[in-house]
């Protein structure tokens, strides 16, 4: 093998190796539970703001409200036809469309949202409309909390729901055709104020308030300034859910620099024992920190099945006597449960022993969920328990 041969096969060996070295070191960090500081908390005042009008939905196919029934959507109606200059209101006996709807229109205004973008917004009947499909949406100012308007929103109202109905009664629905979406169906008005290159503190809001957790992020981002010599330590745990953030005085001309490093680090969060059950739809969820007491388990019911089976009884062929009657049959059986056993959890056992523990018994959902709720009722489930 001459020189350069072996030169290029021992670069890209190299290469090669430190390419390996990478995504094992990722995948370390992705089993250990590590996750960005940028996906378990939100920046105080970096939030969205909700906003609501009332307006109508036109050019409705004979499917929107009964104005006898709605006297909000008839009343509506003839202020708009007065605003145009049209006059109805001597004649309003006589209203009787049905193409009108009348809606409650709700946005979401994202931060930092800039005069003259465009949101999507909500549109939902609240009269006796039967279907929003092909309805257009008339200008409808959105206001805020403090009763600003904000936007102002007009379209074509897009639903993927349809009802129809036949003269005899039958009906087939899908979804919900009362309740449609406009894309990009208002635009912004006014802008909400918020100067992020004036704010030299910033407080971050944990998504579930943890104190571990809390203290975890705030020791992540010391090290960082540490690492990258910003000066002193710049995090603080006020409490659970908050950590105090300051911008280092090389940053205070462009915070968001030094908002988008912090973003990024990442920190593994701690997480409690806690099982949640959700009793409507049998629904058990529970926690890696879930933890079990020695405890027996007996899993069996007393079940009697009675059924009752109709046989008719006939003469014999050619015979002169006798009818042919319906005689009741009675068939009873017992299940006293003898082939479930008795399970024993030892001390501390994890999620999934547990979880194995019980299926061996043939336990469904809602049977485990009694289970668990009497095994905390016991004391030996060391985990707090969330029935919703």
């Amino acid at each position: 093998m001459n020189p350069k041969t072996y030169h290029f096969m021992r670069r890209h060996l190299f290469k090669a190796f430190m390419v390996l070295l990478t995504l094992v070191h990722f995948e370390h960090s992705v089993c250990a539970g590590e996750v960005r500081i940028k996906d378990i908390v939100s920046f105080e005042g970096v939030r969205d703001n909700q906003l609501i009008g009332y307006g109508l939905v036109v050019g409705l196919k004979g499917t929107g409200d009964d104005l006898n029934s709605s006297p909000y959507s008839k009343e509506t109606i003839i202020g708009m036809l007065e605003r145009l200059g049209v006059n109805v209101r001597d004649q309003q006996t006589s209203l009787k469309s049905k193409n009108i709807a009348a809606v409650m229109v709700t946005a979401d205004l994202p931060p930092f949202s800039r005069h003259g973008t465009r949101i999507d917004v909500t549109v939902s009947a609240i009269g006796t409309a039967k279907d929003l499909l092909g309805g257009t949406l008339i200008v409808t100012p959105l206001v805020g909390a403090d009763g600003s308007v904000y936007a102002v929103s007009q379209g074509p109202v897009a639903t993927n729901a349809f009802d129809a109905s036949g003269k005899t009664g039958t009906a087939i629905t899908k979804g919900v055709p009362t309740s449609g979406k406009i894309t990009n169906g208002a635009i912004i008005e006014k802008e909400i104020a918020f100067e992020l290159k004036n704010t030299f503190t910033i407080n971050m809001s944990l998504h579930n308030a943890d104190f571990t957790t809390a203290k975890r992020i705030a020791d992540r981002i010391n090290a960082f300034v540490k690492e990258k010599k910003f000066g002193a330590e710049l995090a603080e745990a006020l409490d659970p859910a908050t950590v105090r953030l300051t911008v280092p005085p090389k940053y205070r001309q462009n915070p968001l620099s030094f908002i988008t490093q912090i973003e990024q680090l990442r920190v593994t969060p701690d997480q409690s024992a806690k099982v949640i059950i959700d009793e409507q739809n049998g629904v058990i969820v529970m926690g890696h920190n879930v933890r079990i007491s020695t405890v027996a388990i007996s899993h069996g019911n007393l079940t009697i099945k009675i059924t009752e089976t109709p046989q008719v009884s006939q003469p014999n062929p050619f015979s002169n006597t006798g009818e042919t009657k319906v005689v009741e049959r009675t068939g009873i059986t017992v299940d006293e449960g003898e082939d479930r056993k008795l399970t024993v959890l030892n001390e501390g056992v994890t999620l999934q022993e547990l979880v194995n523990g019980l299926n061996s018994l043939g336990v469904n959902p809602r049977d485990m969920i009694a289970i668990l709720q009497n095994i905390k009722a016991a004391g030996a489930l060391q985990a707090e328990l969330e029935v919703k």
